[in-house]
Formats: C-alpha cells, structure tokens, sequence
C-alpha cells in the first residue's frame, strides 16, 4: 500500500503536471512545513523554476510581477494558517488589474479544522471576493481517476488564470502527514508517469456580431474620441488602432500605462490631455459626443471627470465593465483589433477639423511645460525627463501610485522611443512596490524603479529583493504622502500627523542593512551623474523641496487654466 507521503508527493506532481502544461513556469514559495509535498514534486521538475522568498506578501508582490512581465501564470505556494492571508494586497492588485496567478495554499486535513489545532484556520475561501475560481479538491488519495483530476485542476486553474478574464485562482491543498514519502526521493520511472494534458488553447473573441452595427453606428454619430486606458495594448492592436484613427479623424487618448503613448504612433496620438483640460476654452471646445474606450480606468482624474455623462463604447475582450462614469451604452466583448476593423468599415469620419485642434492644442502645451520648467527650479519632472532618457529602449521603468505615476502622466508626453511603463494600477495600493520591482527584472524586464519614501518603507522586506537587480530604484524623499498636498485634506487640523506621515526613515541606513548601494543627490547634475555610474545599481535616494516642487506644479497648472491660445 502506498504511505500517505507518497500518496501526497504523486497528488501534488499531478497538479504540477498540469500547471506546467497550463503555462506555468515559476513557483514562487514561502518556507513551511505543511507545504512540503508541493516542494517536493516541484523539485523534481526541471523545467519549473522555484523562487524561495521568506515573507509572503512580498513573494506575492514578486509573483505580481512576474506575471505581469511574462503575461503568463505564475504559481505562489504557502503553508498553512495565516502565511496565505499575507498574500492578500497582492491577490486583490491581480484581481483589480487581471493579472494571472495561480495561488497555492497547503492546509490541514478536514478532521483537523475547527477542532483548536495549530497553525489551522478556515482558508479554502480566504480569496472568494477575488479569485476567479477557488478549489478545494480534498487530501490527497491514489486513485487514478483522482489523479487524472488533479492534472485537470492544474490545466483549468492555468487557462482561467490567463483566459478571457484573467486573475488569481485559489487552490487550497489539505495535506495528511506524514509529509515527507518513507521511501527514497529518486523520481518515478517515466512510464509510471501520465503524459500530461495539452496546453488549453488561447481565447481570442472574433468580431462583434452584425446586429450590433446599428448600435455603434447610432451611438458613434459626431465628434469622437478614442480613449485608451492601462494595459489597452494587445498584439496586433496598434497598427490596426491607428488605422481607425486616420479613418475617423479623431484623436486617440493615450494613458501612460495604456502600452501606446512610448513608441512608434499615429499622428491622431495625444498624451498632454491633463494639461490643456484644465483650461476651461479646452474643455468646452474639445468635448466630445462619443468615446470608444479600451483598458482600464485611466490615471488621470482630471479626464476621468470631463469625460462623465459622454455616451461610450467599450471594447473588451473579458467583458468586464470598467465604467466608474456609468457611461458605457454598448460593450463589445471581442477582440480590440478585429473591433478596429469591424468599426472602420461602418463609422463616418468626424468634420475635418476636429483632429487639428486636439493636435493644436497639444503642441501648445508642450510648448507651455518645456518653457515653464526652464524657469522652474529643479525637481520631479526635470528628473522625470532625465530618467526616461536614461532609460535604453524597450527597457521598462516600474511607476508608484500616488504621485509619481500622475506626475509621469502631466510630464512624460509621448515619444517615438519604446519604454514599457508598469504599475499597480488595479486597485493603485502602495503596498508591495520593491517586490514587483523585483518581480519584473527576474521576469526579464531590465526595469528601473521609481518609488516614494512611504511606498519603499512599506516593503522594507521587498528590499532584499532589490541585490538581485543590476538597475536602480530610484526613492523619491519628499517627505511623506504628498499626494495630499494636493487634496482638500491639505490644511486640515492635523494634517502633517494624520494624512502626510512623514517618515522618520534613513534611506541611506536602511539601503546599506539590506546590502543595497545608495546615493543621495539633491540636484540635476548629481542625479545624471548617478544614473551613470557602472555600480548604478541600487538605490538613488532624491531629496526633495516638497514645497517649492508644489509650488511648480500649481504655477504650471494656474498657466494653463488662464492661456488663452490654445486654439488660435
């Protein structure tokens, strides 16, 4: 008879077998003990990579991005109690954003839950809000007709990680003891071993159904615009979108993190839109009576707002309604490309105009912010525009939320150059940001980073992440959570101890305990020539006037709201 550690090292290699054939090539584990079996099967196979972090919630965050790097599956494995509930930030951010992940978590057997035994909590639906599916398929047995299930499992949980809808799916693994198999180690012979299934082939909605012609062509009537939000970008979308665009006449409205404002564009491309509609001539004048949209919410507040009550089409192909306006009148839940052609051969042009003052008034305030900055002191957008030259094409740069990723928005414009430009923007938590960092380079992602001082302190773990990466983090100390300086919060009572938090941190201290190099600049000169150096890597700690950098930023924005050119 088979003893139960062998019983569960064969229930757990059949999972793997199927995970792999899903497209899974990375575990990444926590250490623990009822997790074992999961190690085991793993190691013996040669083709997964396994990637031991001790804190679990920044190995969630690594896995983040991992996958978000790869676009693929990427398994996470803890032991039980609450090691998986650490996961949590992470597992919410892949949801939000639909990122693929596969998310293991070992448990005790059932006759143990409920009955006071340690490290034993009830975790099989620790993630329902926010995993696809949840598995719980029981302690592990021989039957062959289990084990077959098993494959399965580990094929359905990878295509639905990465299907039409991706995100985290939960398998929850109850474990008997003992964990380790009596017998020797040495791998089954291969005949005694099932071949698994064959990868599930990949999900691509064709074009819409022809009933909806009439639809999109009543609604897509007048003046348009094409707005892309993050993670628009698909293979095969750009050429066929600007395409749609030069047909149309229409601009397309490219968010930072949309994957189309860094790289070869049509001339219908905008970038500088939170700029020129904070002017009040812009807004009324540019105002569109359609939208067709594609990703994500967008970065900006400020579009979000002008674009409320503007009748949409949203083009997605996981039919997910991402629509915090309530605006959207017709989904088509198809590919975007097909969507490109289907909607070119149908929709009239916009008047002849309309693109020429979406143009006009972008090369306005480019022309604005490059003067203005050369009257301003030094601080984040002069530094912005010397780290994304520093950046070698096609390399990427992982963004913070809060204020840096909307200070790239207002500054970074578009440009012909590729940069690949990421960021937890699913639910813009300021959790976990080294280790995605982290996450993204072991990908293959050569990746600088761009923090806060709070979001670094959030993930000091994260740090030791950070000896693995030969680019560096760049920290922004500004002195605590300067987003609400721009916020009504600002000048509350207490406001310094209560929304701000300055951190009482030294970058330097803790950059050198946790092996990292660090240099500490103040100036433009000092910040080129540490982007520079060979052993650039690690952290480059910029200190910055909050005030006076506020201070750009509410001149630059009062400019624009009083200029009276942008439609001459």
């Amino acid at each position: 008879m088979t003893d139960q550690g062998t019983r569960n090292l064969n229930w757990c290699a059949a999972l793997l077998d199927g995970l792999i054939a899903g497209g899974v090539a990375t575990l990444v584990l926590s250490p623990g003990s009822r997790s074992t079996p999961v190690i085991l099967a793993a190691q013996r196979r040669a083709e997964l990579a396994i990637e031991p972090i001790l804190d679990e919630r920044s190995a969630a965050f690594y896995a983040l991005g991992l996958a978000t790097a790869a676009n693929r599956p990427v398994a996470l494995l803890a032991t039980s109690g609450s090691a998986p509930a650490h996961w949590l930030p992470a597992v919410i951010e892949a949801a939000q954003s639909g990122r693929p992940l596969v998310l293991i978590s070992a448990d005790r057997p059932p006759e143990l839950r409920g009955w006071g035994a340690n490290q034993t909590i009830e975790q099989a639906e620790l993630f329902v809000p926010f995993a696809r599916e949840c598995h719980d398929p029981g302690p592990a047995t021989d039957d062959p007709a289990a084990l077959k299930m098993m494959r399965a499992l580990g094929a359905r949980a990878a295509a639905v990680a990465r299907g039409p809808h991706p995100g985290p799916v939960h398998i929850n693994l109850p474990l008997r003891e003992p964990l380790v198999p009596e017998e020797t180690l040495a791998p089954p012979a291969a005949q005694h071993r099932p071949a698994p299934p064959p990868p599930p082939t990949a999900w691509h909605g064709g074009a819409p159904d022809p009933h909806r012609a009439e639809q999109a062509r009543a609604l897509l009537r007048g003046r348009g615009l094409i707005c892309c939000g993050p993670d628009a970008a698909r293979p095969g979308l750009a050429p066929r979108l600007w395409q749609l665009a030069e047909h149309l006449g229409v601009p397309v409205l490219c968010d930072p993190l949309s994957g189309l404002r860094f790289g070869p564009g049509g001339p219908a491309r905008i970038a500088r839109y939170d700029g020129f509609l904070r002017n009040p001539g812009a807004r009324a004048q540019l105002r569109p009576d359609w939208v067709i949209a594609l990703g994500r919410t967008p970065v900006s507040k400020t579009l979000l707002g002008w674009l409320a009550d503007v009748p949409t089409l949203r083009i997605d192909p996981a039919a997910r309604w991402s629509d915090p306006n309530h605006d959207v009148a017709l989904l088509l839940d198809a590919d975007p490309a097909a969507c490109c052609d289907w909607l070119a051969e149908r929709l009239d042009p916009a008047p002849r105009d309309w693109l020429a003052h979406w143009q006009q008034a972008e090369r306005r305030i480019e022309a604005i912010a490059a003067e203005h900055l050369a009257e301003s002191p030094w601080c984040e957008p002069q530094l912005l525009a010397t780290l994304l030259a520093h950046i070698d094409p096609g390399a990427g740069l992982f963004s913070a939320n809060s204020m840096p990723i909307r200070q790239l928005d207002t500054w970074a414009g578009a440009r012909a150059t590729p940069l690949r430009l990421f960021c937890n923007r699913g639910a813009s938590g300021i959790d976990g940001q080294a280790s995605t960092l982290a996450g993204l380079n072991a990908a293959g992602v050569p990746c600088h980073g761009l923090l806060g001082d709070l979001s670094l302190l959030h993930d000091l773990s994260g740090l030791q992440l950070l000896q693995r990466l030969d680019r560096p983090c760049v920290v922004l100390n500004n002195g605590g959570g300067r987003i609400f300086d721009y916020l009504p919060q600002q000048g509350v009572e207490g406001f310094e101890r209560l929304w701000r938090t300055p951190p009482p941190l030294d970058i330097g201290a803790v950059a050198r305990a946790h092996g990292l190099a660090h240099h500490a600049v103040t100036g433009a000169a000092e910040f080129a020539a540490s982007l520079a150096r060979e052993d650039a890597a690690g952290i480059i700690e910029v200190r910055i006037d909050a005030e006076r950098s506020r201070a750009v930023h509410q001149t630059f924005w009062s400019r624009l709201h009083e200029d009276t050119r942008l439609f001459e």
